[in-house]
């Protein structure tokens, strides 16, 4: 235990031998809970808004900040403008939306650049930026705005192409798409019994994102002769592995990805995903106009968030071997000297992470311009692969590719709902994408999931973790989810000094030591993994049976995922979640997830989600009576 800690369980009485249920445990000392107070003067305005459990010296709350430090950063070109009459500086701005990576472009050095742009075009330019995109707002007359616009396109288009150098669309390679015969059987299903399979399937939702004309959606295959019947080489590594049938993900993605669409497929982890896309990536490689060996480079590359992701994709692929294709997984941390020896020597599937892949193509040790086949598995936004530079991929990649983006998770989300970055870079990088959804896997249906919430104050929460792992039976295995890397480092650090067989998985561990930490807990050498969100998505580890969510996540989306880290393949699993009064804004979301999943809601939940909207209502009052907070912007 560390020496700095007020308190230590060395010290404690030795429990009973019985040991006693979760519902049973109850807090060391009595304390009022300050969510149940009630009449206390500004009790509203006194709930924290963030983690932490105080305020830090010299800040002031959110309430306290002035109007101009609120809402979205803008920029304006310095000094006065000069350009247009009070006419047309009271027309409505033209505005349209510009990447973040491109803003710099337009503003320039110092803001020489929409300077010119003001002064040529006779407009004000404003940028509000956000979180991926900027707003840019021209103000002007009609004509002024027109010509402003196509200013800042032709500035752009000009930066850009400078930037991707001298490539051009006519020295790339032509690229054959369609390489699906369908069977009559197939063929002759009607559309109400394709319908009809498909709800008995796990209910697969199919539809079509291109905006006019729609297509018809590819019927799905029953057995993977139906798919592969001209490809006896296929179906040989399919009998090696021994597969009975295709999952639902595989029955109606191979039809769509083998006739040339682009996909984006949705379907929890551990349901084939990385088969539906490998097995066409195969045929697909294998059967381009110009041989492997004359490309320059690999044909096909799989985007991963994570390093275990990429190995994990890395070992599905090495099962399967067909003709002659090889491939190799390079992400950071792991043998830069062997991944640049390999690449060099020439592969066909590039498995990789954003980061070492980015540092391979900057030194010209990996050529894209080759691939032809692009996998991505999106994540969060801080972990989505997606968000690497878009200039990077408009620079380096081939226009005319198929792109397949993948989802996992275990609640049903639409491409509206998903994070705005994932929703934005599928909209320009996936030519009119048909979308796969294998669909009874929203929470409220998951009932081998019990989810269990505990309202608990923070500085109780090591004492009820050791309370939790004292009541795991022996053949209980538990990740244990944390918010921060240094959490995850004290806590194995506390329980190893107590003799308790753990293992920590977190961003900042060697490459070496996180591989092995997965290894000893998937072969049980250890029962508890201590982790970050890391091992939240992706991780294909069957026989958790418990998910302890230490901290709450950032946000509800990461919850269901660490939750769909247990109860699978069949198995029954418990998440058990500790809230504390800081995660006040979340209560709302979380109801909603328990609700839906039939399961117990706390009464101290309920009351805490009424807090934070009544305390949000309130804000809202105060800011529609325009009531002061803090200095005013004119004496500030």
């Amino acid at each position: 235990m560390s020496d700095w800690d007020a308190e230590s369980d060395e010290d404690e009485p030795c429990e009973a031998l019985t040991k006693p249920s979760l519902v049973e445990w109850r807090p060391a000392t009595t304390r009022a809970d300050p969510l149940k107070a009630s009449g206390s003067r500004g009790s509203m305005a006194k709930e924290p808004e963030g983690r932490g459990g105080g305020r830090k010296w010299g800040s002031r709350p959110a309430s306290a900040r002035e109007p101009w430090q609120s809402g979205p950063l803008e920029y304006r070109a310095r000094g006065s403008f000069k350009g247009g009459d009070r006419k047309s500086a009271g027309s409505p701005p033209l505005c349209f939306h510009l990447d973040n990576a491109l803003v710099g472009i337009l503003i320039g050095r110092s803001g020489s650049k929409i300077k010119e742009l003001e002064e040529s075009s006779g407009c004000k330019i404003q940028v509000v930026r956000g979180n991926y995109e900027a707003e840019i707002k021209i103000f002007g007359g009609n004509d002024k705005q027109t010509k402003a616009k196509m200013m800042i396109e032709d500035l752009i288009e000009r930066c850009s192409q400078s930037n991707a150098g001298e490539r051009c669309v006519k020295d790339l390679p032509p690229i054959e798409k369609c390489f699906y015969k369908e069977v009559p059987k197939i063929a002759s299903m009607s559309q109400e019994e394709a319908n009809r399979w498909r709800k008995e399937n796990n209910n697969i939702t199919c539809d079509d994102l291109k905006d006019y004309e729609k297509r018809l959606i590819p019927n799905p295959i029953c057995k993977f002769e139906d798919a592969f019947n001209q490809y006896p080489d296929i179906m040989a590594n399919i009998r090696k592995v021994g597969f009975q049938k295709p999952t639902p993900i595989q029955s109606q993605a191979w039809p769509i990805i083998l006739q040339g669409f682009d996909l984006i497929g949705i379907a929890q982890t551990g349901t084939g995903k990385t088969l539906a896309y490998l097995m066409p990536g195969f045929i697909h490689l294998d059967l381009q106009p110009i041989p492997k060996e004359k490309r320059g480079g690999p044909g096909m590359l799989v985007l991963t968030p994570t390093r275990e992701l990429a190995l994990q994709v890395e070992a599905e692929c090495s099962k399967y071997s067909y003709k002659g294709i090889k491939s190799i997984c390079i992400y950071g941390g792991g043998d830069r000297k062997g991944q640049i020896s390999m690449v060099t020597k020439g592969v066909d599937i590039v498995i990789a992470t954003p980061g070492r892949l980015n540092d391979l193509q900057m030194n010209n040790f990996i050529n894209l311009r080759s691939i032809t086949y692009l996998e991505s598995f999106t994540g969060s936004t801080t972990t989505n692969p997606w968000c690497m530079s878009r200039k990077f991929l408009h620079s380096h990649l081939e226009n005319d590719n198929i792109f397949i983006m993948l989802r996992g998770g275990s609640r049903k989300v639409s491409v509206a709902t998903w994070p705005d970055g994932v929703r934005r870079l599928a909209k320009s990088y996936l030519k009119d994408p048909l979308i796969v959804y294998v669909g009874t896997l929203d929470l409220a249906a998951v009932n081998t999931v019990e989810q269990k919430v505990v309202i608990i104050p923070e500085e109780e929460k090591r004492a009820f973790t050791r309370y939790f792992i004292d009541t795991m039976k022996s053949e209980d295995k538990v990740i244990i989810f944390v918010g921060k890397k240094l959490t995850a480092d004290d806590l194995s650090s506390d329980f190893g000094l107590q003799g308790i067989p753990v293992q920590s998985l977190h961003g900042n561990r060697e490459q070496c030591d996180r591989e092995q930490a997965l290894e000893d807990f998937k072969k049980g050498r250890v029962r508890i993994l201590i982790a970050t969100d890391l091992a939240s998505r992706g991780l294909d580890v069957q026989d958790i049976t418990h998910v302890f969510n230490f901290d709450f996540p950032r946000n509800i989306e990461e919850y269901v995922h660490r939750v769909g880290r247990t109860g699978r393949a069949g198995r029954t699993g418990e998440a058990v979640t500790l809230v504390t009064r800081n995660d006040w804004r979340i209560a709302s979301e979380l109801i909603d997830i328990l609700e839906r999943g039939n399961q117990v809601i706390p009464e101290e939940l309920i009351s805490m989600a009424e807090r934070y909207k009544q305390f949000q209502l309130k804000k809202e009052m105060e800011k529609d009576l325009g009531r002061p907070r803090g200095r005013s912007r004119k004496s500030f």
